[in-house]
């Protein structure tokens, strides 16, 4: 009986191994291509084939395309059961390239990038760009188990790729490709939704830099996956625009709102819109110690915020509506300040607990700004759990624009983070200069940390 069991599983183990072993050639079929290709490398990760006019003197994609698929499983994770990535080179043929992914009959469900016209012989620059760049659609078109990309009529065949080249590149360790691509789209502009959009430099990149780097991308496809319309195991629609940016702001934590004006301006359309986002998809963008919501009993659209102060423009960048809030939730120690008014006038009401339904106070749909804080200040010194430290020297405080820094600690190669009243990181850099730009952060209480060598020293600040 044991021999038997022992038999059935080596012939298991066998049956799988073959059925992940890409075949020594590979016929094409799909558009004008019709090239038998041959199998020139394979491993666990990736399969690289040639047609018969690549040199066999061209072997970089063997280990950079292996790299990058892995390193795309790594961030978004697996894309079907057949773990490799296909990639596919032409010469002197199909210029340009195209994807297809596990979903897709027509490259006979594998994951597949398919590039010409060659010749690779430099394995830099523009060669590993496009090779990139195809890899990135198959990221929107297949992630998360959830086949088509709501996004691309938006973002179109390059804007999305620009930000995963980028992220491609440094978490490869490949630094002068990546501060080589950066500064080529520093000056890219295109004509959507507006001309002179600068997508990269105004949008994909502050998103990267600001609100968590490698994981902000990740993040979107989850939020794509648990949130929006789907047929099967298929997006059943295209995003449109409020709705792509209300998706961005959950996957960054804040409101993208104001960024996305700076970078696309900001129509009615895109008003209506994202305020239908977030009653449709009423996720909060990040955590807070207080959320506002639309309807009672902690229905449509939710706000997290944390302690400071929001006048109605403020609460409106973050997507809250003048005389829109219905119920809110309050941390316990904390304290919500409505005001009837804007700039905190009017009637106020106070409340240190949750309210379900505004309308028994009389306040319902009445609230045009806010105002939040500890109730106590034994709880405002433990909002955050880091010790402040008397070496760092901060200035002005409270700042409204650029937040200025001094400490005996030498700062070379050092990490800046900001982290808001509840331990969450808002902001991460790299040391530059003793400064640091906090326009974007919303009215509240901050604490400034500087780390170098394992050793941190912090500061607490207020932003107006």
């Amino acid at each position: 009986m044991k021999q038997i069991v022992y038999t059935l599983f080596l012939s298991i183990l066998l049956q799988t191994a073959l059925a992940q072993t890409p075949p020594a050639t590979w016929q094409e079929h799909w558009f004008e291509h019709n090239q038998l290709l041959n199998r020139k490398f394979f491993d666990n990760d990736v399969a690289v084939y040639y047609d018969n006019d690549v040199s066999s003197s061209v072997t970089w994609p063997y280990t950079y395309m292996g790299d990058v698929w892995r390193y795309t499983k790594n961030v978004y994770g697996s894309f079907g059961t057949d773990p490799h990535l296909f990639a596919i080179f032409h010469t002197n043929k199909y210029s340009g390239g195209h994807p297809s992914t596990y979903f897709d009959a027509s490259h006979d469900n594998r994951n597949v990038i398919d590039v010409g016209a060659g010749p690779w012989t430099s394995g830099t620059g523009g060669d590993l760009d496009i090779t990139t760049h195809e890899v990135a659609h198959i990221v929107e078109g297949a992630s998360k188990g959830i086949h088509g990309s709501p996004a691309f009529p938006i973002w179109g065949d390059s804007k999305w790729a620009e930000i995963f080249i980028y992220d491609v590149y440094l978490g490869l360790g490949k630094t002068s490709e990546a501060t080589r691509w950066y500064n080529q789209l520093q000056n890219t502009t295109d004509n959507f939704p507006v001309a002179g959009t600068h997508w990269f430099r105004d949008w994909f990149y502050p998103i990267y830099h600001n609100y968590g780097g490698t994981q902000v991308l990740n993040r979107f496809f989850q939020y794509l996956a648990q949130y929006f319309p789907k047929s099967g195991n298929s997006y059943s629609r295209d995003m449109n625009w409020g709705e792509f940016i209300h998706f961005w702001s959950g996957a960054a934590g804040i409101s993208l709102k104001p960024l996305a004006t700076a970078a696309f301006g900001w129509t009615t359309t895109f008003e209506t819109q994202f305020n239908q986002a977030r009653n449709d998809f009423p996720f909060a963008y990040g955590t807070g110690v207080v959320s506002v919501y639309k309807n009672c009993n902690y229905g449509g659209y939710v706000s997290a915020l944390g302690v400071g102060n929001y006048t109605l423009n403020q609460l409106q960048n973050m997507g809250v509506l003048n005389d829109d809030i219905s119920s809110v939730k309050v941390n316990s120690g904390y304290q919500v300040q409505l005001y009837w008014d804007d700039n905190f006038g009017g009637t106020v009401l106070t409340l240190t607990a949750d309210n379900s339904c505004l309308v028994a106070n009389g306040w319902n749909d009445k609230a045009s700004s806010l105002k939040i804080s500890a109730a106590s200040a034994a709880t405002a010194r433990s909002a955050t759990e880091v010790p402040v430290n008397k070496e760092l020297l901060i200035y002005p405080n409270p700042v409204a624009h650029e937040l200025r820094f001094n400490t005996s600690q030498p700062l070379a190669g050092a990490t800046i983070k900001v982290l808001d009243v509840t331990g969450r990181e808002v902001l991460t850099t790299r040391y530059t200069s003793n400064s640091i730009d906090v326009r974007r952060l919303t009215a509240g209480v901050y604490t400034l940390m500087v780390i170098n060598n394992d050793k941190r020293v912090v500061k607490r600040f207020v932003k107006q």
